[in-house]
């Protein structure tokens, strides 16, 4: 490999980039996009569910409860119906998500310290269903937990609960979705940039014409795919930087590891990245080709990383294919720097994954690529 012909190629890839103002701000304005939709509609919480609320009981054992329903943010009592009819009636006319049918004998049980009611969900609203579920169970359990700390001191004055559990959750103490989010939605925006990019540069010099250009020259394979890589790899690092401020400083997500570990980790993972994008653009032989292609690999790397949903509930097959995408190790580095603070003696199998990956794809590119217009 020739340096000086690779900084000459080089040079060119960036006049080329710069010259297209319109690439530049699309590349850029994409990620900030990407980053403020996920990061404000990716919550698998949901809040203030309307409820539709039958008090059959009226008395003000009933009214607490329904209190402490609507106090936990997760509901809204927003109708007051007559029977349980009625709240299917509403669930099916999407007026409400969630019922709540209080009975007659609701005080009665309550001053025994035991609480029954019948709570219906709109089942049709996955993430709604389960937040409503955790929150009503929540919210009962508390309800009766208080209720019957009051019946045993009321009977042996002052007697506590038998049992208490006490609960820490690590990293998240506020159970807050965009803490979880924000870490793995920056890897997607990185690969979804990267390789939807890289795919389609190789095949775009030769429709204008100017791979031929380049082919006239004693060019070789490795300098032009590195050249190539290159100036997508500083767009992508500039990206990176922006996202980062932005999850750090607008979401306020705190950033509890080394950021020096974070930016080389997230460098060998563009790089892996821009080096399967620039594979699938030595295979294609139109830019739209090129473009389905990395949606391919994108829609693995989207459902089967373990971005949304959790690995380790897929076959062994569906988790085979999600190793295939470089998405799958960074998500691990990033939520482990990122939200843990944890260093390289926990995540270098994953780092040695995408360096493995990287020259993989690169070798494989370089390869495939002929030195030719046909």
């Amino acid at each position: 490999m020739n340096i000086q012909r690779l900084r000459a190629l080089t040079r060119k890839e960036v006049i080329q980039i710069l010259r297209d103002r319109r690439f530049i701000a699309l590349f850029l304005g994409l990620a900030f996009v990407q980053l403020f939709v996920y990061g404000y509609s990716a919550s698998k919480t949901v809040y203030h569910l309307p409820l539709a609320v039958v008090d059959q009981s009226q008395s003000t054992e009933s009214r607490q409860f329904v209190e402490a329903l609507v106090n936990s943010q997760y509901f809204d009592a927003t109708a007051y119906l007559q029977s349980q009819d009625d709240v299917l009636q509403a669930i099916d006319r999407g007026e409400v998500k969630a019922g709540v049918v209080i009975p007659q004998d609701f005080s009665v049980h309550a001053m025994k310290g035991s609480v029954d009611v019948l709570i219906v969900l709109d089942g049709s609203d996955q993430f709604a269903v389960r937040s409503a579920y955790s929150a009503a169970n929540v919210v009962a359990q508390n309800f009766g937990l208080q209720l019957g700390a009051e019946t045993l001191a009321r009977g042996s004055g002052g007697a506590g609960l038998p049992i208490v559990a006490s609960t820490r959750v690590l990293y998240n103490p506020d159970l807050n979705d965009k803490w979880f989010v924000i870490p793995g939605i920056i890897g997607m925006i990185l690969q979804t940039l990267a390789i939807e990019q890289a795919a389609i540069f190789i095949v775009r010099d030769r429709e204008w014409g100017t791979l031929e250009q380049i082919l006239a020259t004693p060019v070789r394979q490795l300098e032009l795919i590195l050249s190539k890589l290159i100036p997508l790899l500083v767009l992508c690092l500039l990206t990176l930087g922006m996202s980062l401020g932005i999850g750090i400083f607008w979401f306020g997500v705190p950033f509890q590891g080394s950021l020096l570990l974070y930016l080389w980790l997230s460098l060998l993972f563009i790089a892996s990245c821009l080096g399967l994008g620039l594979l699938i653009s030595t295979r294609a032989k139109t830019q739209f080709e090129a473009n389905a292609s990395s949606a391919f690999f994108m829609l693995f790397g989207l459902l089967l990383s373990g971005l949304f949903y959790p690995r380790i509930g897929m076959p062994l097959i569906p988790q085979l294919i999600g190793d295939l995408t470089p998405l799958t190790y960074f998500l691990r580095i990033s939520r482990g720097i990122y939200t843990k603070g944890i260093g390289i003696g926990f995540l270098w199998t994953d780092a040695l994954a995408l360096l493995i990956y990287l020259l993989i794809v690169v070798s494989a590119a370089s390869r495939r690529f002929k030195m030719r217009l046909d």
